[in-house]
């Protein structure tokens, strides 16, 4: 890389790490790259991805083997997975698998009592029921605390009735954890329930037309009456707003670490394009504007790079901070933003055309800075751990 120390020579990854990165670079060679096209255009990758990931043993590497999964409890291998996905030019098709392994599955690993791991894990190990979760709703996006989906008790089961949309998986999921509440209490008044397609009462949109990361498939839910047994809560009653807040950590990390591999290869992108395209008889790249801007990006890369790096070595050691991943997660996506920009106006006017891939960069990186919290809301947090 340009601008970054090769994955092979960053102190935070083991041996067993770079056999995994080479494998999944080949696999997705295989079988993502000659169908991404197709996925993109449909707005919705085929089932079979999930299926054939886990075949391959990359996908839910967390559950244990008794189950059917592959037993890895090492973040660092998701990290791996996701770097990698973006380096192949398929990061939004690989947005189900890795939201179904890495944001999803621990919820369910962390909560689920021993009968509902041995009636849902097997499925979810072999990629045939597809993970989504269902936080954010029409009006109410980072304030979690303000989720008006609700489940009344009735007997042994609940009534789920409300919204849902934004959702991840929305179209493809099998199994949906919804957050609902199930008391008027702001905080403790949240629970956390896995709805089945199927449920009577439970629909879904078609696609919602989005800008950009078109491969991955997003939907609004609606639950009207949904009768949900008591044996589908998730955790206890009362504990969703802790079990939400508790997954922030590691979902705006690997966001974080999806921007800064977006960063590093929208940079290559850009330096190869303005080392060969010239203009007024030499290349642009030897402008001193080009000269200057691309120094400047690359010394921003390379640090955003090393502290995100640490937080990922803090994180499996078990001490990253709600403040780290904050900052890791708003500094990394406002600065995947400002590198495929560049790199759309040191294209000219074929930054702006589908000739280049530097203009789908470009589109697909603004979302960053609005999911997982946007990053207003990133500062708040800093902001109250700082004191303020």
């Amino acid at each position: 890389m340009a601008t970054a120390v090769p994955a092979t020579k960053r102190t935070i990854f083991e041996p067993e790490h770079d056999d995994l990165r080479e494998a999944y670079a080949t696999f997705l060679q295989r079988e993502v790259v000659p169908k991404y096209d197709e996925w993109h255009k449909a707005q919705l990758v085929g089932r079979e991805l999930f299926t054939k990931s886990a075949e391959s043993g990359f996908l839910a590497m967390e559950i244990p083997e008794e189950y059917g999964g592959p037993g890895v409890d090492d973040w660092r291998f998701n990290v791996v997975l996701a770097e990698e996905a973006v380096r192949a030019g398929v990061g939004d098709a690989m947005a189900g698998p890795l939201l179904h392994s890495d944001v999803v599955l621990p919820y369910i690993m962390a909560q689920a009592n021993e009968e509902q791991k041995a009636r849902w894990l097997p499925a979810i190990a072999s990629g045939e029921k597809v993970l989504a979760i269902a936080m954010t709703e029409p009006g109410t996006g980072s304030d979690l605390a303000g989720i008006k989906t609700s489940a009344r008790r009735e007997g042994e089961t609940y009534v789920i009735n409300g919204g849902k949309t934004f959702i991840t998986n929305g179209i493809n999921a099998d199994l949906v954890v919804v957050a609902a509440r199930t008391s008027d209490d702001r905080h403790g008044g949240l629970s956390m329930f896995v709805l089945e397609r199927g449920m009577e009462g439970f629909t879904r949109s078609k696609q919602i037309e989005k800008l950009g990361q078109h491969a991955s498939d997003t939907a609004e839910l609606f639950f009207t009456d949904v009768v949900v047994p008591e044996e589908n809560r998730l955790g206890e009653e009362g504990t969703g707003f802790l079990q939400l807040v508790g997954r922030l950590v590691p979902e705006r990390l690997i966001l974080a670490v999806s921007s800064t591999t977006g960063c590093e290869v929208a940079f290559d992108m850009t330096m190869e394009y303005i080392k060969e395209r010239k203009a007024f008889g030499k290349p642009i790249g030897s402008f001193q504007n080009s000269r200057f801007t691309m120094a400047e990006l690359a010394t921003k890369i390379e640090l955003t790079r090393c502290f995100v790096d640490r937080c990922i070595e803090r994180y499996v050691q078990g001490t990253c901070t709600v403040q780290e991943a904050a900052m890791a997660k708003y500094w990394s996506t406002d600065l995947l933003c400002e590198v495929t920009d560049v790199g759309v106006q040191l294209h000219g006017g074929y930054g702006y055309t589908m000739e280049y891939p530097i203009g789908k960069a470009w589109v697909d990186a603004r979302i960053g800075r609005i999911y997982a919290g946007t990053n207003e809301i990133m500062k708040e947090l800093i902001g109250k751990t700082m004191g303020l």
